[in-house]
């Protein structure tokens, strides 16, 4: 078998890892092992697939505006307030 070190792995990852494997009773060489495993099991999607798969999810504007128009609207219906309230305030 062959032999994978990893170099620079952020505390926090590591820690993760460490619980994850820990409820799964796993060495976190084991629990690597799986979730590579699980992630390379998944079909492969090309970029034009998962971009329709997402707008499918989460809809998408039908409008007939132009972004810029519709960013212009946005703006300009902003309220600017001229001396807005410490946050101090808010928690009184």
């Amino acid at each position: 078998m062959a032999t994978l070190q990893v170099k620079g792995i952020d505390n926090g990852l590591y820690e993760a890892l460490k619980c994850q494997a820990g409820l799964d009773h796993r060495s976190i060489s084991q629990e690597v092992i799986t979730i590579i495993l699980a992630f390379l099991s998944q079909p492969v999607k090309n970029a034009e697939q998962a971009t329709a798969d997402f707008l499918k999810l989460s809809g998408a504007w039908a409008g007939s505006e132009s972004a810029t128009k519709i960013i212009h609207q946005i703006q300009t219906s902003r309220k600017r307030h001229s001396n807005p309230k410490p946050l101090n305030d808010v928690f009184n």
